[in-house]
């Protein structure tokens, strides 16, 4: 009984949270456009199927994938606590950079919206851009990039250092790359932070932080989300500049060796 109350009032909040988005775009229909809504059946079948997907989803995370992250982060540090009795270093937080290298690619690869940019990159470019390579290389550095953030926690760092440090390689990547994939690698990196991979880091960030002595989950709970948006940006167009220099270096081969 108790979860479905939970569902009814998580239902409410997504219906007042939806109902402006529908409100700006009938708005525009009627008084902008002056036209009918086409498909009337259709759009409303696709706004019910919204509140339930979102009501859902919205419940599942506050059920499983919050207290999942919470529970696996404070399972992994306490098997990091028990090291004898000495001093524990950043080494010794070795399944919980695999964790999160691990979970982070896993809802990367999942994202919906990385899903939906990734077949329309591969359709407007002609099959130059490959969807599955693109979800790959955004995953990657998705992976890398949570990783490192929970370094960041275990060490506690100051993440200004961080996070300087990944634009000064955006920065020099961006000038390097070719020009029509910097857009595509920034859209990937804002994708990538949506609804499967935010709840998730979030959920294992503060439980790292809430896990191990001296860190605040205020403080050094926060700021994954950051680091799962800033290397995926590196990643793509690390990929990018990769795949031309084979690209570059193949035909040379190839000519080197049919020459006698």
């Amino acid at each position: 009984m108790t979860i479905l109350i939970e569902i009814f009032a998580v239902a409410l909040a997504t219906l007042r949270d939806v109902l402006p988005i529908a409100a700006v775009l009938i708005g525009f229909q009627f008084l902008v456009l002056r036209r009918p809504i086409p498909n009337l059946r259709r759009v409303v079948a696709g706004f019910a199927y919204v509140l339930v997907g979102l009501t859902l989803f919205l419940v599942g995370l506050q059920e499983g994938l919050f207290p999942l992250g919470e529970t696996m982060a404070e399972q992994l540090t306490a098997m990091a606590a028990g090291s004898g009795g000495r001093t524990r270093s950043w080494l010794d937080y070795g399944w919980i950079y695999a964790f999160a290298a691990a979970i982070s690619f896993a809802t990367a690869v999942a994202e919906p919206a990385l899903i939906a940019v990734s077949l329309k990159a591969q359709d407007v470019s002609g099959g130059a851009v490959s969807a599955r390579g693109l979800r790959i290389a955004v995953a990657v550095g998705a992976a890398v990039g949570v990783a490192l953030g929970t370094l960041r926690i275990v060490t506690g760092t100051p993440l200004l250092y961080w996070i300087i440090a990944g634009y000064i390689v955006i920065v020099l990547q961006t000038v390097r790359c070719r020009k029509d994939i910097v857009p595509l690698a920034f859209d990937s990196g804002g994708v990538t932070t949506s609804t499967v991979t935010v709840p998730v880091v979030t959920a294992l960030g503060l439980g790292l932080a809430s896990a191990i002595p001296g860190r605040s989950p205020l403080l050094d709970g926060f700021g994954l989300i950051a680091f799962a948006c800033s290397f995926p940006i590196m990643s793509v167009m690390g990929y990018a500049m990769v795949a031309e220099w084979m690209g570059r270096a193949g035909p040379r081969d190839a000519k080197e060796e049919e020459e006698p």
